[in-house]
């Protein structure tokens, strides 16, 4: 279960603000001492903490700091009476994850809180998939496709040119981008990302630009938008394919004008920020869909790299079981396990939807469930069917709801071509489309015949 954290010496703001997480689902604990609440840090696993300004012991300030010292990974949200844009810029540079002003509006307050979880839950995942890309020049990934990709991040890293990163969930895009700012001339500045599906479309432009207090129902203050955080940094926008067209008028005119003005308010203000985006959808195609600007999509489109799908760099899997075996062996506690040659063959022979977080995540169960020092072929037999999945680890394994159509989809045309021996004019008849629109479906998803 999800723990969220609150530390505010207000005792009513914490027990209202518990409220509503615990309603979510969330379990929520809370602290009115700063040093108790770092103690807590200490003893629980904290998925999320949410951290007063002002409080009497140290401010909130100091806690921040503190936390980023000794437990870096941990996402949090300032939530502040004293909304200023120096206050906000500070909490960003110290690293924290968001800042929400008092007095707090509930839904920006679920989804700050839960994309700070999601990054909890992908940054472990990401620190593997970093192996792939290289860390600091070493490169654990051999394939043609990931080195194209590293001399291309050393080639655009310098300059300011704006980069679109494209491919498949679970390929890695966000540590691209990550690589790019790390290798930048901005590397010292804020890198502020903003997962445009997460938020809905009613909330996109204030989360991009900011809001005026009083612009609609609810800005009962003003709020600090994440372009004008990211100012002199890097701002990464992940899931570029999902923004409304609304706030897609607006990055095009932020572009152009390099200034960018705050839902509500009349002032133009001054960013200077390079912007990288990132997504798993056909632009082209959602363009054709009146989906997409093209306008936008050219001016994102500067430098654009495509991460390959791990089935198409299947000589890198060896590499990354040893990694990941290693890092989850050390993880857990166990004694070192080999993958034998005719385990690793079998997991090269499957498709990975879910791509190398995919791969990670089945190395992780085949060591704790397997629990053998040497893995054999028929042991991840036993344990997986290639190719197949239970709607419980699609759900499980999903980080959105595209995410989950995509996969539900996948393991229904799989089933349904299995059950007709591939016969693949039957199997489009039952699905009520045409042939070529089935193939489609199946080089999409790498569907192949024997999974």
């Amino acid at each position: 279960m999800n723990t969220i954290l609150i530390i505010d010496d207000e005792k009513e703001i914490c027990e209202s603000i518990k409220m509503i997480l615990e309603y979510e689902g969330y379990f929520v604990d809370y602290s009115i001492s700063a040093t108790k609440g770092l103690t807590i840090i200490e003893e629980k696993q904290i998925s999320c903490l949410l951290l007063d300004i002002q409080m009497p012991e140290m401010s909130g300030f100091e806690v921040l700091k503190k936390i980023k010292e000794t437990t870096p990974s941990l996402s949090v949200i300032i939530i502040s009476a004293h909304g200023s844009v120096e206050n906000a810029i500070k909490a960003t540079r110290l690293g924290a994850f968001d800042f929400i002003e008092k007095p707090i509006d509930r839904d920006k307050l679920l989804i700050s809180v839960r994309n700070a979880v999601e990054q909890v839950k992908l940054l472990t995942e990401n620190i593997e998939i970093k192996k792939t890309l290289g860390v600091e020049g070493e490169i654990l990934g051999s394939s043609k496709g990931m080195k194209n990709i590293l001399e291309l991040i050393d080639k655009v890293a310098p300059l300011d040119t704006r980069v679109l990163i494209t491919g498949e969930n679970g390929t890695g895009k966000e540590l691209v981008a990550r690589a790019i700012h790390r290798k930048s001339q901005r590397k010292d500045k804020p890198f502020i990302e903003v997962n445009c599906a997460a938020i809905p479309n009613e909330l996109i432009e204030s989360e991009l630009f900011g809001h005026e207090k009083g612009s609609f129902t609810g800005a009962v203050s003003q709020r600090i938008g994440r372009f004008e955080l990211a100012n002199k940094g890097t701002i990464f926008l992940d899931e570029v394919g999902d923004m409304s067209p609304q706030a897609q008028a607006k990055v095009l005119r932020a572009i152009e004008d390099g200034k960018i003005e705050r839902v509500g308010g009349g002032k133009k203000i001054d960013v200077d920020v390079r912007i990288i985006s990132a997504t798993n959808k056909e632009l082209l195609e959602e363009i054709g869909k009146d989906n997409f600007r093209e306008d936008l999509y050219h001016r994102l489109n500067v430098i654009p790299i495509n991460i390959p799908p791990l089935r198409d760099r299947k000589d890198d899997i060896p590499i990354l079981v040893e990694a990941f075996s290693k890092e989850i062996i050390n993880r857990h506690k166990k004694p070192p396990v080999k993958f034998l040659e005719d385990a690793i063959k079998l997991l090269q022979e499957m498709s990975w939807s879910g791509n190398v977080r995919e791969l990670k995540n089945i190395i992780e169960r085949i060591i704790i469930i397997i629990d053998k020092r040497e893995i054999e072929r028929k042991d991840i037999e036993f344990l997986l069917k290639p190719g197949q999945a239970t709607m419980d680890d699609i759900i499980e394994e999903s980080n959105s709801f595209q995410e989950f159509k995509e996969k539900a989809e996948r393991a229904f045309i799989l089933k349904q071509l299995n059950e007709n021996s591939w016969n693949i004019s039957k199997t489009a008849e039952l699905l009520d489309i045409q042939r070529s629109h089935l193939y489609n479906k199946m080089k999409k998803y790498g569907i192949e015949k024997g999974e």
